[in-house]
């Protein structure tokens, strides 16, 4: 399959022919679909390539437009204008393959929307693309956007979560008039994925109520079922507290699936190179040093452990606290034994072979360097993050 993408140096045409190239190339595997060529046209891309490509290709994802032109009626010019000839170029060559085009909700010309000269030249460019149809009997695919976000998004031209990102990332002001205001996002990744199932016909269709989709097997137009609805301050909470975790050793609740997971990622992706390494607090001694890395809210914490040789760490118990230790580099000895018996448990680990040993509860344990020239490297979990007023540790040898 040749497949056409136009303004494929934008935000969305970056991230869709990545992932579009990656599967050419082999690299992502899960999709059951095969891809012979990408054709990547922009608007620096010659008429030449642009006929060509018509010419050749089986599927045209069209998202070439204009966002903020000087000039209000560039707008029908980018986005209208450049849509005919495209479609006029693919019925040149009497190509009737599948054709999608990138539209927004701004298209519905509803509430704020209504009378704005970006989404009357999205409209236009949608009832153009249905005549198309209409005209060759190609399959036509219209989608219409919300707001978008995800990496290699453009700060400061038309996504407040782009700004807000770059912003926080770079400790540049913000500046939110009414926390309160509600945004319907997408993230690009999801949309992406959308993309490859249109490949495949295996596109969402909808029909709108207002500015809402709602699914329909027949409905005219398509959508990107995942979106999430947020309102400005929550987002700019949420990145604040994923600003604060370097200092705080704190990962942010992300779970599976969420606008959480997906927003924190889009910040990381606009971190300047200096703030993407960070120093942690090493306490050190004569018997060598104990590193958090991580702290979560809910699970606890990991951390480093360095021994040196010949050191013994530890000799304690806890009541509910309970960990995991994971001898990464060296040779070690792990001994555990329960309170009030005389028993030792003893497992001999070492970092040619990755294991985790955990430390259960209620028995005093410690890990011993074997070595007499290596340091001994320790990667260890505890579920619970380190209270000093409740530190539910308590001293006793392992063996006495």
């Amino acid at each position: 399959m040749k497949i056409l993408v136009t303004g494929a140096k934008g935000f969305v045409g970056k991230n869709l022919c990545a992932q579009l190239n990656n599967i050419k190339e082999g690299k992502a595997k899960n999709y059951p679909v095969t891809i012979d060529e990408v054709f990547e046209y922009d608007i620096d891309s010659s008429p030449e390539s642009l006929d060509r490509y018509c010419r050749e290709a089986d599927f045209v994802f069209n998202l070439a437009g204009v966002n903020r032109p000087e000039n209000p009626e560039d707008f029908k010019k980018g986005n209208f204008g450049f849509a005919s000839t495209l479609l006029d170029t693919l019925k040149k060559h009497g190509n009737r393959c599948p054709v999608m085009l990138s539209s927004s909700i701004q298209a519905t010309l509803l509430g704020r929307y209504a009378g704005h000269p970006y989404g009357e030249s999205k409209r236009a460019g949608e009832e153009l693309f249905f005549a198309y149809g209409d005209e060759t009997g190609a399959k036509v695919l219209v989608y219409r956007f919300p707001n978008l976000f995800g990496k290699w998004c453009r700060p400061n031209y038309n996504s407040a979560v782009a700004t807000f990102c770059n912003n926080i990332a770079n400790d540049l002001p913000i500046q939110v008039n009414d926390p309160t205001v509600e945004l319907e996002l997408l993230y690009i990744d999801d949309l992406v994925e959308e993309m490859i199932d249109a490949l495949q016909g295996k596109e969402h269709h909808c029909e709108f109520d207002g500015v809402d989709a709602v699914a329909s097997t027949e409905g005219r137009y398509c959508y990107v079922p995942t979106t999430f609805h947020v309102s400005l301050g929550e987002i700019v909470d949420l990145l604040h507290k994923f600003a604060e975790m370097p200092a705080s050793l704190m990962i942010p609740e992300i779970p599976a699936d969420s606008f959480a997971k997906r927003l924190f990622s889009t910040y990381l992706s606009y971190l300047p190179k200096e703030k993407a390494v960070f120093n942690l607090k090493m306490n050190t001694d004569d018997r060598g040093s104990f590193t958090e890395l991580v702290h979560t809210l809910n699970c606890g914490q990991v951390s480093i452990n360095i021994s040196k040789p010949g050191i013994t760490k530890g000799q304690h118990w806890h009541n509910t606290k309970w960990e995991q230790f994971i001898v990464v580099k060296g040779h070690g000895l792990i001994q555990m034994r329960k309170e009030g018996s005389t028993e030792v448990i003893s497992y001999e680990v070492s970092g040619d072979k990755i294991q985790s040993v955990i430390m259960l509860p209620g028995y005093t344990h410690n890990i011993i360097n074997l070595s007499e020239t290596e340091d001994l490297v320790t990667v260890m979990y505890c579920n619970e993050i380190f209270n000093p007023s409740k530190p539910d540790t308590f001293f006793d040898p392992v063996e006495k």
